[in-house]
């Protein structure tokens, strides 16, 4: 593992200059929209990388905080049909789960992933299924979703009355590869409800739902997170036409809201907040996906204002991201874990973001 003590610069695309603009070049890839202006970014250096392999094509972080001092940074790996634990304070691997196949505690294709309380929660793509695993002992409890899923990605997580609240995006094409036309999208995102008992799952599935026409209709979809005090589904939209992310309410009825491709000049990817629960202010973090400029965008929780931008001085090609608000380790304030060219995951400290953006360092 290569680790390094995080600090903050302000650098050029090139991470050699001293301004703050990180300008697109003749040579380097372009915006996919003309009237896109790229807008500025500070650079912030990552605390750590993990151990690099691009042969198992890291996807989606999550985080879960045990007893007894367990930090664990979980990661899909799509090519290697399993699921990587690091230490969330180092960076070093713990262990691995799952192998190719369909059975309890089989995966193929993990693609999202999400922790809440003591159970990982994953997306399998090509199983069209959710597995839901024990922490820490890692045991499968069970699976669900085969009979309404058809090509998921990515999901969102909460527990409300008792239940636990699951949202799946279903990027599912027509028979050429290719995305359907508006009138057949109205699934494209699924909710199940589940509870575990006795270490066993018992999941329904409430409904399906997606907009046939206008603003809403969503046109490929991955990264989704809901956000029940603001009762608000965020659905990032990856079609290079729209490349926005759309805002629809939890049972399912898109609110009008969008926030706009002039923030996304590739592609809107993983999305994740940072929450106060006292007053629920906060913010919205969002992956622009790309290949040199890698940029995560900051929105004002309640009024989803743009704050402003930040990259990794490293990170690129960026995935699924995860971040805790936890203090543990040598992160005062917590940690924002972004992957790093489906490869491996890095980290950057709270208090670095923080202090580059002018935002809060906790909720106190």
């Amino acid at each position: 593992m290569f680790k390094k003590i995080g600090y903050i610069i302000t650098a050029s695309f090139m991470l050699f200059g001293a301004c703050q603009n990180r300008p697109i070049k003749d040579n380097q890839e372009q915006p996919r929209q003309s009237q896109s202006v790229l807008p500025e970014v500070s650079i912030i250096q990552e605390t750590y990388t993990t151990q690099r392999d691009e042969s198992n094509n890291v996807d989606s972080p999550a985080l879960w905080h045990g007893d007894d001092g367990l930090d664990w940074l979980l990661a899909t790996a799509k090519e290697g049909n399993l699921v990587i634990v690091y230490n969330a304070a180092t960076g070093e691997e713990i262990t691995r789960f799952g192998k190719l196949g369909s059975g309890m505690g089989e995966l193929s294709r993990p693609n999202g992933i999400a922790v809440i309380d003591d159970y990982a929660v994953i997306v399998e793509r090509d199983n069209h299924r959710i597995q839901i695993f024990s922490l820490p002992d890692l045991t499968s409890l069970g699976v669900f979703g085969s009979s309404e899923l058809r090509f998921p990605y990515g999901l969102t997580i909460d527990k409300h009355e008792g239940k636990y609240h699951l949202y799946v995006t279903d990027n599912y094409e027509s028979a050429e590869g290719e995305t359907p036309p508006a009138d057949s999208l109205g699934q494209r995102v699924h909710k199940f409800e589940f509870i575990v008992e006795n270490n066993q799952v018992a999941a329904n599935h409430i409904k399906a739902f997606g907009e046939t026409s206008g603003e809403g209709v969503l046109y490929k979809v991955e990264s989704i997170l809901s956000d029940r005090s603001h009762n608000r589904l965020l659905i990032a939209d990856e079609h290079e036409e729209h490349r926005n992310v759309k805002i629809y309410n939890l049972d399912g009825n898109f609110t009008g809201q969008i926030i706009s491709h002039k923030y996304f000049f590739y592609e809107p990817e993983g999305i994740v907040v940072w929450e106060c629960k006292t007053d629920s202010s906060g913010y919205y973090l969002m992956v622009d996906q790309g290949k040199i400029n890698n940029t995560f965008q900051v929105f004002d929780r309640k009024t989803l204002e743009y704050i402003g931008g930040f990259a990794g001085e490293i990170t690129r090609n960026t995935d699924g991201i995860a971040i805790t608000q936890k203090a543990f380790g040598d992160f005062n304030y917590g940690a924002f874990y972004p992957v790093h060219n489906d490869g491996n995951l890095t980290a950057i400290a709270w208090e670095d973001i923080a202090k580059t953006l002018d935002l809060k360092y906790d909720c106190k």
